[in-house]
């Protein structure tokens, strides 16, 4: 018998070893296919992403948090949030959505009539 070393560590204990194939193990490693990594761009590579450091991230984040709490305490749920470029402002603003009315439903079915 082998006598065990004491202190390794788990890669140290393992070197060397390999598993011996079984049926599981086969169809397994046929049928799964191993994740791809993607790899992470950069935010420089990126141009849509490129000024947004993280300090500014957050800021427009707890902004657009502080307009959803506002607009939600004046009853308006549905928005969206359009973006305007003036000079040198970048302008978010709240657009309430549309809410459909009973005419502009009933405009768009059609009729359907009974002949005498």
């Amino acid at each position: 018998m082998v006598k065990i070393k004491k202190n390794l560590s788990d890669s140290e204990m393992l070197k060397g070893w390999q598993e011996e194939s079984t049926f599981e193990t086969e169809i397994l490693e046929e049928t799964v296919p191993r994740p791809v990594k993607m790899a992470k761009k950069d935010a420089a590579e990126d141009i849509n992403n490129a000024y947004l450091t993280p300090e500014l991230k957050e800021s427009v984040g707890k902004a657009l948090l502080e307009l959803k709490l506002n607009l939600y305490k004046q009853g308006i749920v549905d928005y969206q949030v359009k973006v305007a470029c003036q000079d040198n402002q970048v302008i978010l603003t709240a657009v309430p959505a549309k809410v459909k009315t009973k005419t502009e439903t009933s405009a768009k079915q059609p009729v359907h009539r009974k002949g005498k």
